[in-house]
This record gives C-alpha cells, sequence and structure tokens, in this order.
C-alpha cells in the first residue's frame, strides 16, 4: 500500500513540475513592424536567434513612415523598426507617443538621383529636385543639396525649403510623401531619396546616387518600443538578437554592397 501511495505521489509531484514546462514551451509572440527594404529582411535573420530564447517572430509590413508609430503606440505591435532617432523623436513629440528606441541597427544615407543627368553639374536654372516631406528627411534631403553646391541653407536642425537662403540656379524644391520620390525621376530633374525605397526601385546607392550623405551620418534606424516596455524580458531578448553578430555579418556581406552600414 505504501508503494502505491508512493508511486502517486511521485505521479503527482512530476506531472506538476512538467505542467509549467509545458507552458513555458509555448513561444511568445513578438509582432514587429517594419518597412520592407532593408528592415524586413534584418528582422528575418535575428526571428531565429528570438525563437530559440522562447519568442516567435511575427513581422508586418508598412509602405509608410507614420502608421508604424501609431500602431506601436496603441499597443499592436510590440516594437517597430523603420526609422532614424531624430524622425522618431520628432514624431513622438508631435504626436505625444510615449516611444523610445532601445537599439541602433543600421544607417541609411540619403542620395541624389535622376534619370536626366549623369552629374551634380547636369543641374542647371530652373531644374526641379523632389524632396521628402516629412521634417527629419526633408532637413537631411536639404543639407544634401547643400553640400552638393547647390543652395544654401539656414542654421539649425529640421530645416525646410523656406529655409533656403541661397538659390543661384532658381532649383523648385518639390516636397513629396518620402514613398513616392523612386516615381518622381520621370518628372523631375534629380529627386533625393531614401535608401531602402531608392534599392527597392532597383537604384543601387553606391552606382546610381549623384551624391550620397557621408557613412558617418548620425541618422541610426532603431528599434523603437513603447517607454513602458523598455525592461521588458521580450524587448532585451530583440535588442540581443538585432544586435548579434549574425545580423552584423548579413549586414556587412548583404547590404554594405547596397550602400548600408552597420550601425552597432
Amino acid at each position: 500500500m505504501k508503494s502505491i501511495s508512493r508511486i502517486l505521489l511521485l505521479a503527482a509531484v512530476l506531472f506538476a513540475v512538467s505542467l509549467p514546462a509545458a507552458f513555458a514551451a509555448e513561444p511568445v509572440k513578438l509582432v514587429i513592424g517594419v518597412t520592407p527594404f532593408p528592415h524586413a529582411e534584418i528582422v528575418k535573420i535575428a526571428a531565429p536567434l528570438l525563437k530559440a530564447e522562447g519568442y516567435e517572430v511575427e513581422i508586418k509590413e508598412f509602405n509608410d513612415y507614420v502608421t508604424p508609430n501609431i500602431a506601436l503606440a496603441d499597443g499592436s505591435l510590440a516594437a517597430n523598426f523603420f526609422q532614424h532617432i531624430p524622425y522618431l523623436e520628432n514624431m513622438a513629440s508631435e504626436q505625444k507617443l510615449d516611444l523610445v528606441w532601445v537599439a541602433k541597427v543600421h544607417i541609411e544615407p540619403l542620395g541624389l538621383y535622376s534619370k536626366k543627368i549623369k552629374a551634380v553639374s547636369g543641374i542647371k536654372n530652373g531644374d526641379s529636385i523632389a524632396i521628402p516631406n516629412d521634417p527629419t528627411n526633408g532637413a537631411r534631403a536639404l543639407r544634401l543639396i547643400e553640400k552638393a553646391g547647390l543652395i544654401k541653407v539656414k542654421e539649425g536642425d529640421l530645416v525646410t525649403a523656406r529655409d533656403i537662403t541661397e538659390n543661384t540656379k532658381n532649383l523648385k524644391i518639390v516636397e513629396l510623401e518620402a514613398a513616392a520620390l523612386p516615381r518622381t525621376l520621370d518628372d523631375t530633374t534629380a529627386s533625393v531619396i531614401n535608401t531602402n525605397y531608392a534599392v527597392e526601385a532597383n537604384l543601387i546607392p553606391s552606382r546610381d546616387a549623384l551624391t550620397i550623405e557621408d557613412k558617418d551620418s548620425p541618422y541610426a534606424n532603431v528599434v523603437a518600443v513603447r517607454k513602458a516596455d523598455v525592461d521588458k524580458p521580450e524587448i532585451k531578448a530583440l535588442v540581443k538578437a538585432i544586435n548579434s553578430p549574425e545580423v552584423k555579418k548579413f549586414i556587412e556581406d548583404e547590404l554594405v554592397p547596397k550602400g548600408i552600414v552597420p550601425a552597432f
């Protein structure tokens, strides 16, 4: 009788131990918002590392620079990865979103592209140049055009076309949604395009850009989360995976030739 009791007790103990283990084996889902290139590809490299830590990654793609932050703020996403630090800080301030960045990942230099000219020197009086219409990328674009010697812009961070102080060629600056800029190349003399959208349009920054930002650009693309979630285990695991040697090697091997460089 004692033997049976011991067996039943042992069985009960084994069941009690195995029950939480079974629940622990269930992966926690992490929904991460991205823009397609190169963010989705980078997250795909990090996903197996997260899976090994018990987190199942779901990648949700967006084609604009506004919705991913709104979705993160309202809890639809655990994190997003599509933007640089100044853009995040500006939008968070304007929209009163309690979002912060937790990991720098890569830099996408902004470039000036054209189908009509082969060099910056080909830009003539009265030509049009399209730039992104969001505050931070618009300011970056103006600084790039200024560096090319085409205009002069007043001091400051978030400058706009209204802050141009010298425009000897009477250039027309056209402000448009960043995702639409590759499609403007048939209509404008040149367009300043974010690297992710340039590559989607089969442009190779190192080959096709008339001029491009230096690799030490301060505009690192980052993983953003809700401020309240910074210390959660899944966010710490995400940071570790996205800044892993495996991700860095992928960026160096696959993305550096396209003009994208690691920021960690």
